[in-house]
């Protein structure tokens, strides 16, 4: 079983997140590269809310592949296009993840691979084995 852990002399995490995780010795890493929002025809909506909307969707696909769900998630890296509505995003994030708080960092860029998309997320799930 993966324990979550907030220590108890670290601030009280800002947001959705635990600040530490222990995957047991045995588990399987899955590794999932950053998913963007483009639907599988190659569109890509223009607002951030609709680009996680998808993000999330694709997210949970690479999962689903594996037969796992988000709550086998417990490491998430954000990286968010300067001026991005952060607050939208993580309120997708939020329903996708149903109360799960993996450890996370968010990260405002520049840009990103490609101008249309304003955010990206990798993720590092794991199964008990």
């Amino acid at each position: 079983m993966i324990t979550f852990l907030n220590p108890t002399n670290v601030h009280t995490p800002k947001g959705p997140y635990t600040h530490t995780a222990v995957v047991p010795a045995g588990s399987q890493l899955i590794f999932i590269a950053g998913q963007v929002g483009m639907r599988p025809d190659g569109s890509v909506p223009t607002s951030a809310v609709e680009q996680a909307e998808v993000l999330f969707g694709n997210l949970a696909a690479c999962l689903e592949a594996h037969e796992l769900g988000m709550s086998s998630i417990v490491k998430i890296t954000t990286y968010l296009v300067s001026g991005t509505d952060l607050t939208g995003v993580r309120d997708v994030r939020d329903r996708y993840f149903n109360g799960h708080c993996p450890t996370a960092t968010a990260l405002f860029v520049p840009s990103l691979g490609s101008p249309e998309y304003l955010l990206e997320v990798e993720a590092t799930a794991v199964r008990s084995v």
